[in-house]
């Protein structure tokens, strides 16, 4: 059976009725890898798995809750949507808005967004405008013009954003039932909040018998749940988190505090390590915030955390992957080393990779 996107396989759960339109680009159904080789890097304190969002449509995360924006906004009879964005949702908010028949306006920081998330925006047909100012200031423009002019809504402010996105959590349970701890970047925070709530109603429908602890890590120069204030000026090489006024900020603490887990922060050249780690152990590319969660556990497991957590028994956590290497592709060449120039002979070839005439076979 082909699979039919996340509203229609998990409609039970999220806010449609028959007369709902869906607008879906089979969102949804990523893979859950289990990271054998990271897992040992780990010295097999944790059984790894790896939730990778960045092989939806758009290539993040954000094309689950943006199947239901989108849906309701058109049941709804709305003719345009509006979001601010540091990239992956001006990317699926275009795509699927295209989908739709809709007119989609973006806004994004001047200066502060990959050319891989910029380029879907356009190429789907957004006017993408750059605001002289960071993204917080950009969201605060869309709220007020939403609030005043016919015209949707779509980040993750939208609650049919979050109904979306918390099908990733279903999808984890009915291939893995429930990890002791999940980890993930948190930006603007909606996410996080998004997979606990699905964690609770899959917990409340009786489809599983425990939730795992919440572990949210924001990058160090855009830390502000971490720090406890607004950062005016968040910096990071990590793009779709530097934000220093989420949105979701408090129901993000929530999620903290009713899980026991935590929200924690790590360095630029923590989360490289990671982007790095995962794609050389596992053949797994994202863009550097998806990175940040594995970063976060790596750092927690140098400090014995889920050894003293899970009393004597290797937990199960999951790392989410928000999006994918390719939003960001300069990010990418810039880390590694450029190709070498050879002859275009046998010999300079054998000669390059570390092999002679005896290896022959």
């Amino acid at each position: 059976m082909l699979w039919p996107g996340v509203i229609r396989h998990y409609k039970e759960f999220l806010p449609v009725t028959g007369k709902t339109p869906i607008i879906t680009l089979k969102e949804g159904n990523t893979p859950l890898i289990q990271a054998e080789k990271l897992s040992n890097y780990l010295d097999g304190t944790v059984n790894l798995y790896l939730k990778y969002e960045g092989l939806n449509p758009t290539g993040s995360f954000k094309d689950r809750g943006m199947t239901v924006a989108i849906s309701k906004a058109l049941e709804e009879g709305c003719k345009a949507v509006i979001c601010a964005s540091t990239g992956n949702t001006s990317a699926s908010a275009a795509a699927y808005a295209a989908q739709a028949g809709m007119k989609c306006v973006v806004l994004i920081p001047q200066g502060a967004i990959a050319l891989g998330k910029l380029a879907q925006a356009l190429i789907h047909g957004a006017q993408v405008l750059a605001v002289k100012g960071n993204f917080d200031q950009a969201l605060t423009l869309v709220r007020e013009i939403t609030e005043k002019y016919p015209i949707t809504l779509v980040n993750s402010l939208n609650p049919n954003r979050i109904e979306g996105q918390k099908t990733a959590a279903f999808e984890i349970c009915d291939h893995l039932e429930v990890p002791d701890f999940q980890a993930m970047p948190v930006g603007n925070a909606g996410n996080i909040t998004a997979y606990w709530k699905g964690y609770q109603e899959y917990f409340h429908k009786g489809k599983i018998r425990n939730l795992p602890k919440m572990l949210g890590f924001q990058a160090s120069g855009a830390a502000p749940i971490v720090e406890e204030k607004i950062i005016e000026n968040p910096e990071t090489m990590a793009t779709a988190i530097r934000i220093g006024n989420p949105a979701s900020w408090r129901k993000a603490e929530a999620t903290r505090d009713e899980s026991g887990g935590l929200i924690d922060k790590v360095t630029d050249e923590e989360i490289l390590e990671a982007y790095k780690l995962l794609a050389e152990f596992e053949g797994v590319f994202v863009e550097p915030a998806s990175a940040a969660s594995l970063a976060g556990v790596i750092k927690l497991q140098k400090t014995q955390f889920f050894r003293r957590a899970a009393s004597g028994r290797v937990p199960t956590v999951v790392c989410i992957l928000t999006g994918h290497g390719l939003k960001d592709p300069d990010r990418a060449i810039q880390t590694v080393k450029e190709p070498k120039l050879v002859s275009a002979r046998v010999e300079a070839v054998i000669e390059e990779i570390g092999m002679s005439n005896k290896d022959k076979r």
